[in-house]
């Protein structure tokens, strides 16, 4: 529970924020506007704003006994439209086998046709409304969850928002759905409110329940230290939604789909407090230090925000996260067999689990006896067909393991193009000055432009620059 000094602050801070900075900047039109989902939402579109696609609506309980819920996708998101903290809103992640119109939730909870029935009727009553008065229902499509969020993140999508002041942006935080808030982004319910440094995109410090935390709750994994994707992007789209929108105050609520990349989720009119505690800093400061500035395009506006609230950690990103940034393709010095050193360009692919390498940059490091071994090998004898994977395994290396020279393991690799037994090695390499030792897979990639690609395996020590 948070302190008694930190609900004070709060309160205090909330008090000033709302007298000097919402109430004058934020006129009653611009507030209605925020507080329509659809409406601002069809606003934003209008403005060239990426948001979830949707997928219909229920205004009355006659529509509601005449919607056909078999019309319904596989994943969607079920929403009030005048919600307001997160309240109200049902993720859908897929349909149950073989029960028709019954789906599942985050939680692996069943829903069924009645429930969904019964959670509209609730929004219609106005449940979940900032004033409980009536509402209505609206579908939309789930936003896909990105690779480099997933081990950070408790079954729903993160999202970052923004907090947007005279056109500038003036402090932001990336928002985790854990297990404790049900799969939702909702700090207040327990998700995980993480700060981010304004010029670098990068993660700083984390609260969860206003508490200070350093790793993902039963996870070694540190919350500092997280490169935001696309983050020129998303300061971009927030300092135009608050010029779409006629907000001068405003929380700007954006997620980052696998696909589309950032689509804008909804605009806040009364964003709340807890992104102080995110970074832990004052927001009140940062509001003085750019009232009554002058910005006359997006671009100046992000580069005003990045050069005054941030750059605490540009300089020393790898001091903080103790990880290297590196890119999307990266080169990577081998020693050959003549104990000579190379050099070769990798790609860093952070879906695959493990590391390949193409055979004939196997055998320039040394293991062309490995491959001619395994080469002899008849395997025929072995049926590949998905689940046999292990068993295979176990069968190859008891029958042959010690029979060929420098051989680690094997893997059974099953996919679209066929399945396949490839042999690992043992070997190491240099990446960014840190050398990485690794059990490497080798496989025939003369077809393809890179001899190699990292897997997450051996990425624990660096940090991806994904837009590059």
């Amino acid at each position: 529970m948070p302190s008694l000094l930190t609900k004070s602050r709060n309160i205090l801070g909330m008090n000033a924020r709302n007298l000097k900075y919402i109430r004058p900047y934020n006129l009653k039109p611009a507030k209605r506007l925020a507080d329509d989902k659809m409406r601002s939402k069809r606003v934003l579109r209008k403005g060239g704003i990426s948001v979830p696609k949707l997928i219909s609506k229920i205004r009355s309980r006659g529509e509601l006994d005449d919607f056909d819920f078999s019309s319904l996708p596989n994943s969607f998101a079920l929403k009030p439209n005048y919600g307001f903290g997160g309240e109200g809103i049902m993720i859908v992640y897929g349909r149950k086998k073989n029960v028709s119109n019954t789906w599942i939730k985050a939680d692996r909870s069943v829903v069924t046709e009645d429930d969904l029935k019964t959670h509209v009727r609730n929004i219609l009553d106005g449940s979940f409304s900032r004033m409980n008065i009536p509402d209505f229902a609206f579908f939309e499509e789930r936003i896909q969850l990105l690779k480099l969020f997933k081990p950070y993140t408790f079954k729903g999508i993160p999202d970052i928002r923004v907090i947007v002041f005279n056109k500038i942006p003036v402090m932001a935080m990336l928002r985790l759905p854990t297990e404790a808030s049900g799969g939702t982004s909702n700090v207040h319910n327990g998700g995980i409110a993480v700060g981010i440094d304004m010029a670098t995109g990068v993660t700083t410090s984390a609260v969860q329940y206003n508490r200070v935390i350093e790793y993902v709750p039963k996870k070694r994994l540190l919350l500092s230290g997280i490169k935001i994707p696309f983050w020129q992007d998303i300061l971009k789209l927030a300092v135009k939604a608050q010029d779409v929108s006629g907000l001068g105050y405003l929380g700007a609520d954006i997620a980052i789909d696998r696909e589309r990349g950032p689509v804008f989720m909804e605009i806040n009119a009364r964003p709340g407090l807890a992104i102080q505690n995110a970074n832990q800093d004052g927001l009140l400061g940062r509001l003085k230090r750019v009232e009554g500035l002058k910005v006359k395009t997006i671009t100046r506006a992000v580069a005003i925000a990045q050069s005054l609230f941030g750059g605490e950690i540009e300089e020393g990103i790898e001091e903080i996260s103790g990880k290297k940034i590196i890119s999307a393709v990266e080169k990577i010095k081998f020693i050959d067999r003549n104990k000579k050193e190379f050099e070769i360009e990798a790609k860093i692919d952070t879906g695959a689990y493990s590391t390949s390498i193409d055979t004939e940059l196997a055998k320039r490091i040394g293991f062309e006896k490995t491959i001619d071994d395994f080469d002899q090998i008849d395997l025929s004898e072995y049926e590949f067909v998905p689940g046999s994977g292990e068993r295979i395994e176990a069968d190859f290396m008891e029958k042959y393991g010690k029979k060929i020279k420098k051989l680690e393991n094997i893997v059974v690799v099953f996919s679209s193009s066929g399945s396949s037994l490839r042999p690992i090695v043992k070997t190491a390499f240099i990446m960014d000055k840190e050398r990485v030792v690794s059990k490497v897979n080798i496989v025939d990639r003369g077809d393809l432009k890179y001899p190699m690609i990292i897997g997450r395996k051996d990425l624990k020590r660096f940090l991806i620059e994904v837009s590059k």
